[in-house]
C-alpha cells in the first residue's frame, strides 16, 4: 500500500490555510488528496474555515454561524500568513469544488463537517443536496468528530466514503467499524504514536502528521494516509522509503 499523502487545509504550512491559494499549492505540490472543513453562515452558506470564530485567521472577530456570506468575504483571510496573501477571501464550498474542477484535480476531497462544538442546523443535508446536484469528478470523503453526523452522512449517501475523527476517545470509531458505516479512522498522530505496539486492524490516517520523524513512522508503518501540513515534504519522504 502507497501511503495517501493528503494537504491539511490546503498546503497549510505554506500558504494562508482554507484559501484558494492554498488548495492550489497543495494540487501543484501534488498531493494524493486534500483536506478541508466546512461550517455554515448566517444565511445558510456553506464556509470552508477550520474554526467556529474568524478571529485566528481573518482581521474580523466573531463567530461564523453569526455573519453573512457577504460579511464573511469583507474578511481577509490571508494577510496573518503573509503580506504576500493580503486580501485572500474566505472561500465557499462552491467555489472550492469549482477550483477543483478546473484544475481537473482527482484526487481525494476529505470534508470534515465542523459539528463537534456548533450544532449547525441541517449542514448534513445541505452538503449531501450540493454534492447530490453535481458530479464529483474526484474522490468524496465525509469526516467529523461528531457520531451523529458519521452516522447522518453515511445514511444519505451510503456509497461515499465516511471517516470518524477522533484524539482519544475510540468508543464511536469502534462501533462505526463494527456495522461498516465508516472504512477508516482519522486519529491523532498522538493517540497513533500513543497505541503503536497494540494499533487496531484498521485502515488509519492520522493527522497532523508534520515531522520529518513522524512522516517516516507512518511511510514505514505503510498507514492508509497521512494528514499533514506540508504535503510536498511528505511525498518527498515517501518516496524515499516507498519508492513511490
Amino acid at each position: 500500500m502507497i501511503t495517501q499523502i493528503i494537504a491539511h487545509r490546503g498546503s497549510k504550512g505554506t500558504r494562508p490555510e482554507n484559501t484558494l491559494a492554498a488548495f492550489n499549492q497543495a494540487i501543484d505540490d501534488g498531493a494524493d488528496g486534500i483536506e478541508t472543513d466546512v461550517h455554515l453562515s448566517s444565511d445558510g452558506e456553506l464556509i470552508i474555515i477550520h474554526d467556529e470564530t474568524v478571529n485566528r485567521t481573518t482581521n474580523g472577530e466573531g463567530r461564523v454561524f453569526d455573519k453573512t456570506l457577504i460579511e464573511l468575504k469583507q474578511l481577509d483571510a490571508g494577510a496573518y500568513f503573509s503580506e504576500k496573501y493580503i486580501n485572500e477571501r474566505i472561500p465557499t464550498l462552491e467555489e472550492v469544488v469549482d477550483l477543483l474542477d478546473q484544475r481537473k484535480y482527482r484526487g481525494i476531497f476529505n470534508l470534515e463537517l465542523k459539528t463537534d462544538k456548533i450544532k449547525y442546523p441541517g449542514i448534513e443535508y445541505k452538503v449531501y443536496d450540493f454534492f447530490k446536484n453535481r458530479p464529483i469528478r474526484f474522490h468524496l470523503v465525509y469526516s467529523s468528530f461528531n457520531p451523529k453526523t458519521v452516522s447522518t452522512m453515511h445514511k444519505l449517501q451510503p456509497d461515499v466514503e465516511v471517516a470518524s475523527l477522533f484524539k482519544i476517545n475510540t468508543k464511536a470509531a469502534r462501533k462505526f467499524i463494527r456495522h461498516k458505516i465508516i472504512q477508516e479512522w482519522h486519529p491523532s498522530i498522538t493517540w497513533v504514536r500513543s497505541h503503536r505496539f497494540f494499533l487496531p486492524h484498521v485502515a488509519l490516517r492520522p493527522w497532523t502528521v508534520n515531522s520529518a520523524e513522524d512522516i517516516r513512522y507512518c511511510c514505514k508503518k505503510r498507514f492508509k494516509g497521512i494528514i499533514t501540513d506540508y504535503p510536498a515534504r511528505a511525498l518527498k519522504i515517501r518516496k524515499e522509503i516507498q519508492g513511490e
